[in-house]
């Protein structure tokens, strides 16, 4: 029958097609993301089990993140912060150095390369446990026993990425600035004691960064472990591992990076 349609129509059934699908998943995250902030101002959602999985997935998240992001944010403090500084110096544009880390560094590299980390350590594990519980079977039978996996599982893992998010976005700006400032002080690019170094950047920061940053880790670490639990929990029969996985890093990739980009051009 469809054979039978002219050309255009047959164009704008697939194309609606493909749209139904692509909003399919953002209205999905839009609701649970509704969801998971009802549910957490209600007192009664934080029972024992709950409690238990918030902790849990902290503990999993910041705790077995923390090497990653100390590394990482070494290793951008002495390919990006000692080079800046340096560079800016031989350049005669030193006075410019501060606001250069703060606007870069602290404001646009952090979030980013935090919520990567959280995606390839913490949301890859979740979305891997989601998919599986939901091919098995295990879910419908954990309902089926009057447990809801959305209040029970992907709440406390939302809330808990989001905690995470902030606290080893914090980490990885400290770290690497330290790092920066010790590369170039052994160096003798600068003398200035390091409180001053950093008072300095934290004083070159616009007002409205002091709000915008931590709405980029917040925001993008509560959406980023909900798309890939969503991709988990929306698994079929026909799905395996080996299709989830990409679904939900390339989901999780476009997450932070919409985040990013959005939250950096409204709070500029």
């Amino acid at each position: 029958m469809k054979d039978e349609l002219p050309f255009y129509r047959r164009f704008l059934l697939r194309l609606g097609a493909l749209t139904r699908r692509q909003l399919r998943f953002t209205l999905m995250l839009v609701g649970a993301s509704w969801g998971v902030l009802r549910e957490a101002c209600r007192p009664t959602s934080w029972r024992r089990t709950v409690i238990f999985e918030f902790k849990s997935t902290l503990r999993q998240a910041a705790g077995g993140g923390l090497f990653s992001t100390l590394f990482t944010a070494a290793l951008t403090g002495f390919g990006i912060v000692a080079q800046a500084i340096y560079w800016l110096g031989i350049a005669g544009m030193a006075d410019t150095t501060d606001s250069l880390l703060a606007t870069v560094l602290v404001r646009e590299i952090a979030p980013v390369l935090v919520g990567i980390i959280l995606l390839g350590r913490s949301a890859m594990l979740s979305l891997t446990q989601l998919g599986q519980l939901t091919i098995g079977g295990e879910l419908r039978a954990l309902q089926a026993q009057g447990v809801d996996p959305f209040l029970v599982l992907v709440m406390p893992r939302a809330l808990a990425m989001m905690l995470s998010s902030f606290t080893l976005g914090v980490v990885f700006s400290a770290i690497s600035l330290s790092v920066g400032y010790g590369v170039c002080r052994f160096s003798s690019v600068i003398t200035m004691p390091l409180w001053t170094f950093l008072y300095d950047i934290v004083g070159a920061m616009k007002p409205i960064d002091y709000l915008g940053i931590p709405l980029k880790l917040i925001i993008s670490g509560f959406l980023l472990s909900l798309a890939t639990q969503l991709t988990g929990l929306d698994a079929t029969r026909s799905d395996s591992l080996a299709t989830l996985l990409p679904r939900g890093f390339a989901r999780g990739i476009m997450v932070i990076m919409v985040v990013n980009v959005v939250l950096g051009v409204t709070v500029a």
